[in-house]
């Protein structure tokens, strides 16, 4: 079936005119009618501009100007990535009908390669939770079991991968939100260096943090896709130009004498089903010639508060936008200025987003600053040395992504300390503003996906992605049947 291909075969098939893109178009717009009732893994499916983005890329080959080898290839976005004229929700009632005048910058690269649109996926309202269940929308499942949550903020992304709803996907990672959810999904997430790829038009959540990657199948198509959307753009100040070495011709998975940092206490709380699943690979890696270190990160029992704190301050501080006046959600049957503030944030704003700008808010005011804030800031430069100090020692550090496999359904919906300790072991990365990525390496007991997690240097994108090949290379993954 042509939705069961990955990426790079359906490009092949593509431009060895076997297939056309209006072929692929349809076979998605039908798995997506299908299955997507048991998944919500979309919020906005537009058939007739996905037929459109086809029929205008099958006339481009048939005319011989292909924009690139993806040329006709569907891809799925999140939710609040912009893409002008289709809804860009945010999964939020303060967004419900917001269609952006202008496309994020991410978006715009893979249109310029040809990528056409299969729809906006899924999320946690702002990209605030772990678990695709806070979004206005409804909570997506997950395909392997519909009982159990997809992961988050890019469950929605992570799922439509899963399901075959799409070969591939753009999602956001502020703590976590790729790499979570694709672990939780049996997929492969990207988290590039933060300023790898531009966050222009990326509605913001917490904007030292925020980082747009990409989900696949597997390691060298989401490679390519982010190979397509890195780069330096004039209108982010802080995404920066670097050589692009990790497209997927360049991934070989020799992995001889590359030394890999294992920190012991990422391991120490995980399930035995975990455990035994990743020293299993790292044996495997052993033998191919790598050489396994152990290594010490210091900051482990502080790694959450020291997050949420600044991650709440910076949320509190850009939804401050959100007012009922300028866009997004206006309350009703108001009479005074400061009601319409009021009614339309409350009524606008879900549970979970009011929280965090709660706590945002409290830790930036007069007398809480220097003892919450500036506390949480001076730790996260030593979380940044402590890296700096791994890293000067070993080439990548191979850890857990969760401490178990996908949770129920509404289990810690209502715990938010027990949800944000979903990101342990993800958070650090964004902390550090270093490159992350989950590669499924089987299924425990239950038989739900288990991820494994590969941190490495700033912009060693080649060096993440030629380890995570090497270990791809060792697994035989399966897909839910949906």
């Amino acid at each position: 079936m042509l939705v069961e291909k990955p990426l790079l075969q359906l490009s092949n098939l593509l431009n060895s005119g076997e297939v056309s893109s209006i072929d692929i178009a349809n076979a998605y717009i039908e798995k997506i009618h299908n299955v997507d009732c048991k998944i919500n893994a979309y919020i906005t499916f537009d058939e007739n501009r996905l037929l459109k983005e086809a029929f205008e890329s099958d006339k481009r080959r048939a005319k011989g100007k292909t924009l690139s080898e993806f040329d006709g290839i569907p891809v799925a976005i999140k939710d609040n990535i912009c893409t002008k004229g289709l809804k860009t929700t945010c999964a939020s009632g303060m967004l419900r009908d917001f269609v952006p005048p202008y496309d994020a910058t991410a978006y715009v690269k893979m249109r310029q390669k040809g990528f056409i649109t299969l729809g906006k996926t899924n999320m946690d309202e702002f990209a605030m939770g772990s678990s695709t269940e806070t979004s206005f929308f409804g909570p997506t499942c997950n395909p392997y079991d519909l009982e159990r949550v997809p992961g988050g903020s890019s469950g929605g992304s992570a799922a439509a991968v899963a399901a075959s709803m799409t070969p591939a996907a753009l999602g956001s990672d502020t703590g976590g939100s790729i790499r979570q959810p694709a672990s939780f999904c049996g997929v492969v997430g990207i988290k590039p260096t933060y300023g790898r790829v531009s966050r222009y038009g990326l509605i913001a959540f917490a904007s030292s943090f925020d980082q747009i990657g990409t989900f696949a199948r597997n390691v060298s198509d989401a490679a390519a896709l982010l190979s397509v959307i890195s780069g330096n753009d004039s209108r982010d100040a802080t995404s920066i130009e670097r050589g692009i070495d990790f497209s997927s011709e360049n991934l070989t998975g020799d992995v001889k004498d590359m030394v890999i940092g294992i920190p012991e206490d990422y391991f120490k709380d995980a399930s035995a089903d975990i455990k035994d699943a990743i020293f299993n690979k790292i044996k495997k890696i052993e033998a191919m010639g790598a050489k396994i270190e152990r290594i010490y990160l210091h900051f482990i029992d502080y790694i959450i508060p020291i997050f949420y704190l600044i991650a709440s301050a910076e949320a509190s501080s850009n939804l401050a936008r959100y007012d009922g006046i300028r866009y997004g959600y206006r309350s009703s049957n108001i009479s005074r200025l400061i009601e319409t503030y009021k009614k339309s944030r409350s009524e606008g704003f879900g549970m979970e987003v009011k929280r965090r700008i709660i706590i945002g808010t409290f830790s930036l005011s007069s007398g809480y600053y220097d003892a919450y804030y500036l506390k949480a800031q001076k730790g996260r430069s030593l979380i940044i040395e402590d890296y700096k100090k791994a890293f000067s020692r070993v080439d990548a550090i191979i850890t857990p992504i969760t401490l178990t496999p996908a949770f129920k359904l509404g289990e810690k919906l209502d715990n938010p300390i027990d949800m944000y300790f979903s990101d342990l072991l993800t958070v650090s990365a964004n902390l550090a503003a270093i490159p992350g990525i989950s590669v499924p390496i089987g299924n425990d007991r239950e038989g739900m996906p288990i991820g494994l997690q590969i941190l490495s240097n700033h912009f060693q994108e080649k060096t993440l992605c030629n380890l995570a090949k090497a270990i791809e290379n060792t697994c035989e993954v399966s897909y839910p049947v949906i």
